[in-house]
């Protein structure tokens, strides 16, 4: 008999993912397809939920391909990135492209917001800052630039919510994708009538919330013939990316933390409730566990700076391999000689919200060489994600290790380099599907394979390798990360005069 199956789709921004996994935890199959982002303006990024859709039939499609049988397939989740606006109609059309989580037009409404609302009740409220990144802004956007489009929303949603009503037919969202929105109350796990209230937001636009468990609904007949499914198939609530991204680590329990070194950065912390940072600069987000919660640091460039600086110095053709440019500086001393580098290329969200803020090197003398520079990128993206460890943890987020995910955890040197920044153990987990696999483990406690998230990760996940802190580097890379702290309140008048200029 072929065995049962559980399929994880994760719709990112660049591509939409998808994995089969049995229920032993063996990956059976993947699928993949790529997406493209517009920018029709500066500053904006947007993306057609229909090719979202599109990409979902064709990575799924490729996934299911690779089966004995589709009716191996027993649940779906659905995982997606967060914040991104998808405006329905009440025909459930799409009125405009989503606009996503990276768009940075919304500078004019996140001070609205504070004015309006007021940091205090919006940290009681909301239990996060006024972002340019988070839902509700953009929606305000529409309200003033867009007064047409506006006037004809009758439900918002998140991308993956979207993918799941063209599945099944159903509107719903969960928590983990609601607390990305401004409009939820993180601490009570359910919609802010009185933020609805204060922005003029009608509460009936937002769409019902399910457990990310929960069974939102079945796989429609037309859809299974799209999808090469069996129609029928129970889909459940899913999650935000960085909550499945979190199960699919094993990381759902207070004492577990995940770092994700990508194009961008992020650390991840359980907790067993709402704790929310009074200043906002560390994220409150419900997990995509039942009755838990997680604190959220972000790092806007960590695998982009790298990126950037290798294209920084190619010599026309001669374009250095990554693994060249980063193993060259396995033997130099920590803290780069005394050169510093702040990766805030594209401004940063924490500790600092600030989208004038620009990466710097500062430091720099006659001796210092490329490699030097190299070793300063790794490093000040490490104490980038330093930052936001050292915030959560009076917050009540006190790891004894990390689980570390991402392009940068497949570099021995970098997870070095990290790990003694941070005085952590890193651990490398697999299988490393990440956000589709956390999909896959909530179709599977769904349907009752599991009884929970945690014994998903436990029957699925072992832990493939872990890099333990050098002792012996603590001192220099203190006092390196004191120099990378000390850098940005120096800059940040002249951050902010250079860029209204």
């Amino acid at each position: 008999m072929p065995t049962n199956a559980y399929l994880g789709i994760d719709i990112g921004t660049s591509s939409v993912k998808t994995v089969i996994v049995s229920g032993d935890g063996e990956v059976l199959a993947t699928g993949d397809s790529p997406g493209s982002v517009s920018i029709p303006a500066p500053g904006w990024s947007e993306q057609n939920p229909e090719d979202w859709w599109q990409s979902t039939i064709t990575a799924v499609s490729a996934a299911v391909s690779q089966l004995e049988s589709p009716n191996q397939i027993k649940a779906i989740g659905l995982s997606g990135q967060m914040h991104s606006l998808v405006a329905l109609d009440a025909a459930q059309q799409v009125i405009r492209p989503a606009i996503l989580w990276n768009d940075v037009r919304t500078s004019e409404q996140c001070e609205y917001i504070y004015d309006t609302v007021g940091a205090e009740r919006l940290q009681e409220m909301c239990g996060n800052p006024a972002l340019e990144g988070f839902t509700v802004t953009k929606l305000l956007w529409m309200r003033e630039h867009e007064p047409e489009n506006f006037a004809r929303v009758k439900t918002i949603m998140l991308a993956k919510d979207y993918i799941r009503l063209k599945m099944t037919g159903e509107i719903a969202t969960e928590p983990s994708d609601a607390s990305g929105t401004l409009l939820f109350d993180v601490r009570r796990r359910g919609w802010s009538s009185e933020m609805c209230s204060l922005l003029g937001i009608d509460p009936w636009i937002l769409p019902p919330l399910i457990e990310s468990s929960g069974i939102a609904g079945t796989v429609t007949a037309e859809a299974a013939s799209q999808l090469s499914l069996p129609a029928g198939t129970p889909v459940v609530g899913g999650g935000a990316d960085n909550a499945c991204a979190a199960s699919g680590s094993g990381v759902v329990a207070p004492g577990t933390m995940l770092i994700t070194v990508g194009t961008s950065g992020a650390v991840v912390a359980p907790t067993v409730e709402a704790s929310v940072d009074p200043n906002m600069r560390i994220h409150a987000m419900a997990h995509a566990e039942r009755d838990t919660w997680y604190l959220m640091g972000v790092v806007l460039s960590a695998g982009a700076a790298l990126a950037w600086w290798r294209g920084a110095v190619a010599d026309g053709s001669d374009t250095p391999n990554f693994d060249d440019l980063v193993n060259a500086t396995a033997g130099m001393a920590p803290g780069s000689d005394g050169l510093t580098f702040l990766p805030y290329l594209t401004g940063e969200r924490t500790p600092h919200a600030d989208a004038a803020a620009r990466g710097v090197f500062a430091g720099l003398n006659a001796a210092h060489t490329r490699g030097h520079m190299t070793r300063a990128v790794l490093e000040g993206v490490a104490f980038a994600i330093k930052d936001s460890v050292q915030l959560m943890r009076p917050l009540g987020a006190v790891p004894d290790s990390a689980v570390i995910v991402g392009g940068g955890a497949r570099s021995a040197t970098w997870r070095q380099v990290l790990a003694d920044a941070l005085g952590l153990p890193l651990k490398t987990v697999g299988p490393a599907e990440g956000a589709p696999l956390g999909a896959a483990m909530l179709a599977a406690v769904g349907v009752g394979a599991f009884s929970s998230v945690a014994e998903a990760g436990s029957r699925w996940l072992s832990t493939e390798g872990q890099t333990d802190p050098n002792p012996a580097t603590a001192d220099a890379y203190e006092s390196a990360y004191q120099r990378y702290t000390s850098l940005y309140p120096a800059l940040e008048e002249w951050f902010a005069s250079t860029m209204s200029n």
